[in-house]
């Protein structure tokens, strides 16, 4: 399936987050060894302890919620954090980065679902955001934007969230980062719906399930 997943993937350069949340180092290591380097987890403790124990050359990607009081565990080697939904939680990215002297790409998370247990921003609010103090911290790189579509089997209403996302990116970039070559990411797309979202301009998918197998949870 990996293989088919790239292929899928290729025409469109769209990038794959292997999710590897509650999967086995050994599961990681078998896909590392076909080439994959970019993983991604979502509960902070887990991301650490893989981070000790596996290869050094693996970039890890927290997709999560993620709590202020955590960023000091993974500030030090985590290279992108796709679920940003405060100016508060990216401040902290930014005071634990600067303390590693390192810097941390950030997505910033927005509420595309039908669904309130989903976090981020309000995408009818982007022109309410805090943007002037987001574009004043020094070790966070705003790279994009990050959206969870409802789950639900109703395809219409995903494609429309895809599309929404898609909106409140090309504003952003319009209006505070068309400067900025960094800001190209739209991460979107889970294994039910990755081919839907790269038609809809996703350039990262998180996919889990397909690449390991359905989640086991301890």
């Amino acid at each position: 399936m990996y293989e088919q997943i790239l292929k899928d993937l290729e025409p469109t350069h769209t990038r794959l987050i292997a999710v590897s949340k509650t999967k086995t180092n050994e599961a990681i290591l078998a896909l590392y060894n076909q080439g994959q380097r970019a993983f991604g987890e979502n509960y902070v403790q887990e991301l650490v302890d893989k981070y000790a124990a596996l290869p050094q050359d693996i970039e890890w990607h927290f997709i999560g919620h993620l709590q202020t009081n955590k960023v000091k565990y993974i500030a030090p080697f985590v290279q992108y954090v796709h679920s940003v939904d405060s100016l508060k939680l990216l401040q902290e990215i930014d005071k634990q980065a600067i303390k590693n002297n390192r810097k941390v790409k950030c997505l910033l998370q927005f509420h595309i679902a039908d669904e309130e247990t989903k976090f981020g921003f309000d995408t009818e609010g982007v022109e309410d955001m805090p943007i002037s103090d987001i574009l004043n911290l020094k070790n966070v790189e705003i790279v994009g934007v990050m959206g969870m579509a409802t789950f639900t089997d109703n395809k219409i209403q995903v494609k429309q969230e895809f599309q929404k996302l898609k909106r409140v990116f090309d504003a952003l970039k319009k209006n505070y980062f068309k400067d900025n070559p960094s800001f190209k990411d739209i991460s979107m797309g889970m294994s039910d719906d990755y081919k839907m979202a790269i038609e809809e301009g996703s350039t990262m998918v998180r996919i889990g399930s397909l690449l390991f197998g359905k989640r086991t949870y301890s």
